[in-house]
């Protein structure tokens, strides 16, 4: 099979894109499959160099707006190019936290209070107190988001969120610790917790500053950490996911899990959360891409 890793893309994440997907490329190259690079423009027909290359896999190393959303997932349907990842309806629900939060809280997922900004971004945030936080429902990489600990901080906060896609979400802050589950093919890989200096794990920590800890497994244990797994795989099922997936939890002082979002196109680097869960669960990084590609289908 020929195998298109389709990268960059059009998104505010498209740096992050970049460094999935090159990643991902060599693995596969260097484990004996034939590859090639796509690296989408605003600028390129993305169905015509599909064809011109003679895809018949795609592997879509694409994060945020168009890439994660169900858009690109829908193009390979409509080209029955089977594609690694969550189905379209999935992308796009999970994409939109507005949706998410309302499929969890159906389905009984513990997760954030929240309201939708509105006209009224002051009142909605009076509601469910300080501190909390601001963002953008349909980013990634933490594009767009502010930790909010007092009212005079919301209009800024409000106007950044806007600039973004999605409506501006207002979401009860969880104090506690940091967490990802990795899920593959609906199977819990494990848990890592990230220990950051600025204590906010936002775009600058997860790209830039490196000077983050991340404690693999997550030292919890017994029933906490049968939680927290619960949530994350509950989370994953009700939004219909399928193939790879990391879910960011939020784990209280109390022990008690809150399920952030679920990210149907984790970042694949050698360094990015889910290669770390997968590396100690004795899959290192060649064999974690292979077993995503393992996975491509239509449907």
């Amino acid at each position: 099979m020929r195998i298109g890793v389709l990268m960059g893309g059009i998104s505010a994440e498209r740096d992050v894109s970049l460094n999935t997907g090159r990643g991902v490329f060599k693995a596969l190259g260097d484990r004996g499959h034939e590859v090639v690079a796509i690296d989408w423009t605003q600028r390129e027909d993305l169905a015509a160099t599909l064809r011109r290359e003679r895809v018949e896999r795609a592997w879509i190393a694409l994060h945020g707006t168009l890439g994660e959303d169900g858009c690109v997932q829908g193009l390979l349907e409509c080209l029955r190019i089977p594609y690694t990842g969550s189905g379209v309806t999935a992308s796009a629900l999970a994409m939109d936290k507005v949706l998410s939060k309302r499929l969890f809280e159906a389905a009984g997922v513990p997760t954030a209070a929240w309201r939708i900004a509105g006209t009224d971004p002051d009142e909605r945030a009076r509601e469910l107190g300080f501190p909390l936080v601001v963002k953008p429902a349909c980013e990634g990489s933490t594009v767009g988001i502010t930790v909010v600990r007092e009212p005079r901080q919301i209009e800024e906060a409000v106007a950044l969120a806007r600039q973004h896609h999605g409506a501006t979400m207002l979401e009860a802050f969880v104090p506690g610790r940091e967490l990802s589950v990795g899920i593959i093919d609906g199977e819990v890989l494990g848990t890592v917790e990230i220990r950051t200096r600025g204590g906010f794990y936002d775009y600058d920590a997860k790209y830039l500053r490196g000077d983050n800890e991340y404690l693999v497994p997550a030292p919890i244990e017994g029933d906490v950490d049968r939680a927290v797994r619960g949530a994350a795989r509950d989370a994953y099922f009700a939004l219909g996911c399928r193939g790879h997936a990391r879910v960011d939890v939020r784990l209280d002082p109390q022990g008690r899990p809150f399920v952030l979002e679920v990210n149907t196109l984790p970042g694949m680097t050698q360094t990015s959360l889910l290669p770390k869960i997968a590396r100690h669960a004795g899959m290192d990084y060649g064999a974690l891409c292979e077993r995503v590609l393992a996975g491509a289908r239509l449907g």
